[in-house]
């Protein structure tokens, strides 16, 4: 016996039978106003990504903005995490904004490491530019590099970013001859940016992560150091963007992480976090 779960009025896409009434979606602290006689809401809550990183050869892919959820007091403040900003010199990428209303919060993800190492997922607090994530808002443990996780650590020694909720980039592939492929970022809800790579053969770029409800971006590829960016990863609330050229793409909408660059070409900014309230 099949059933259509559309068809069927005991399952509804809203929690708890409630109405989307606000969304925030521009970093930085907005007031909020709750209609009188409200004294709970339910909150989502997605951290800004962190940025894709760039090298003299290739970069890595950043880790996607962190997801929470739940009931809260109202607030009448929220704050929105901004993504991570790309940049075109040797450091490790930046770390996308916490966002938070109430009771639930949602770290940004982690930027790309100097090295070929992706950026972890954001946890409930912003890490540090690490390939793991931190302990997430429900409780589960950090993850270490490669590893599946609610938010998942990045790819390290040639791997993809990890599968999660919110995932982890993609490692950059630092062979600097014949035909080399850079990693995407891992599978999950919101995901992190591909990683780079800078070959003078065939370089393909590692395509931003598969979303739930978005495509990441399409790595570049080319033959020579012109070409290799990695693709943003998929956001909450749009697509990852493509690399162009030796550039990284940026991180979709609602927490995407940026693409990684090659040969100090630009990095892919993380996608900014959001925050939607249901009463």
């Amino acid at each position: 016996m099949s059933i259509d779960f559309y068809k069927n009025s005991s399952f509804v896409d809203s929690p708890y039978n409630l109405k989307l009434q606000q969304t925030f979606s521009t970093p930085g602290t907005f007031p909020v106003t709750i209609p009188a006689g409200i004294n709970r809401v339910w909150a989502v809550v997605i951290g800004g990504g962190g940025a894709g990183s760039t090298q003299t050869t290739c970069g890595a892919g950043g880790g996607a903005g962190g997801y929470s959820q739940g009931w809260t007091y109202i607030s009448n403040t929220v704050t929105v995490g901004a993504g991570g900003t790309g940049v075109n010199t040797v450091v490790a990428g930046n770390n996308g904004g916490s966002s938070i209303y109430g009771m639930v919060m949602a770290g940004g993800g982690s930027g790309a490491l100097i090295n070929t190492q992706g950026g972890g997922a954001g946890g409930a607090t912003t890490p540090s530019a690490t390939s793991s994530g931190t302990t997430s808002y429900t409780g589960a443990p950090a993850t270490g590099g490669n590893a599946i996780g609610y938010a998942s650590g990045g790819g390290v020694s040639g791997g993809a970013g990890a599968a999660g909720v919110s995932t982890g980039g993609g490692w950059g592939n630092n062979v600097i001859t014949g035909t080399q492929t850079a990693q995407p970022g891992g599978r999950g809800l919101i995901t992190g940016g591909g990683g780079a790579v800078g070959t003078a053969g065939l370089g393909t770029g590692g395509n931003g992560g598969t979303g739930d409800f978005y495509a990441g971006g399409t790595g570049s590829s080319g033959i020579g150091l012109g070409f290799g960016g990695g693709g943003g990863g998929a956001g909450y609330l749009s697509a990852g963007f493509n690399a162009i050229a030796n550039n990284g793409g940026n991180g979709g909408l609602g927490g995407g992480g940026g693409g990684g660059a090659s040969t100090l070409g630009l990095a892919g900014s993380g996608g900014n976090g959001a925050v939607f309230l249901w009463y």
